[in-house]
């Protein structure tokens, strides 16, 4: 199955032209995923945090950002109410520091019982349009997951799916990709994830789903440091000239 999706032989790094040596994460101009409001998540934990970890995007080349709180209930029960006082606090530190950097918060939803109530409640935060940012377990492939998509649709919302290829057990069956794909949703790539800095199986099987087109956005993930970091390093690997001429949705979004 995996020789189906991918090819029966090793597929070779699409060739791209060198790029210049000033070149950084502007051709994204948004970050679509990131955890920057203070306090409420795994993120940024301080105001201080926040505007480091804003600097350093700014410092990349982003023009501006949604940030995307995480919503798990028995972690971080994160309602809109938090996420949009957090928000204000950002724009208002934003503000007082002369930073003038647009920012706006949706959230990162965990697919479980309490995220089906939340979307029978509604609305949920999105990112673009009618877009949700949605993430699933990392140990265990999500019950229903079909049902769920066509629920989430039915109600109006064009599903993202976060950092694909951080799901080991679709690994397995990688023809799960497509069929999200052909069931409506995008896909979103954890840029880091090609740098290895999730594992090599997980830097693999970005690279393949990258090769194949089938991601549709790009994200930072950014939580602290350590990824700004990962976020320089990328830009001095071979892979960032392939991120340059990928037709990332990022770039048509309205913040």
């Amino acid at each position: 199955m995996f020789s189906r999706l991918f090819g029966s032989k090793k597929a070779k790094t699409p060739s791209f032209p060198a790029l210049k040596e000033d070149a950084n994460w502007s051709f994204l101009k948004s970050d679509m995923h990131s955890h920057l409001i203070p306090g409420i998540d795994d993120g940024a934990q301080t105001i201080e945090d926040s505007l480091g970890l804003i600097r350093e995007l700014m410092n990349m080349g982003f023009e501006s950002i949604v940030t995307t709180p995480h919503i798990k209930s028995d972690y971080f029960p994160n309602t809109p109410a938090t996420i949009n006082n957090g928000l204000n606090e950002l724009r208002q530190a934003l503000q007082e520091n002369n930073i003038h950097f647009p920012v706006k918060a949706a959230a990162e939803y965990y697919v479980d019982e309490r995220f089906m109530e939340m979307l029978d409640a509604g609305p949920l935060l999105t990112v673009n349009g009618n877009e949700v940012l949605i993430e699933f377990s990392f140990m265990f492939e999500p019950l229903r997951i079909n049902e769920i998509l066509f629920q989430l649709q039915t109600k109006g919302y064009k599903p993202i799916i976060a950092h694909p290829e951080r799901y080991n057990y679709y690994h397995l069956k990688p023809q799960a990709y497509r069929e999200f794909k052909d069931r409506g949703c995008y896909l979103q790539l954890n840029a880091i994830a090609l740098t290895g800095y999730y594992g090599r199986p997980v830097k693999e099987m970005a690279e393949k789903l990258l090769d194949e087109n089938l991601y549709d956005y790009c994200g930072s993930d950014m939580h602290h440091l350590r990824h700004a970091e990962a976020m320089s390093k990328l830009m001095k690997s071979s892979r960032f000239s392939q991120l340059y001429h990928y037709p990332f949705l990022n770039r048509k979004m309205s913040i």
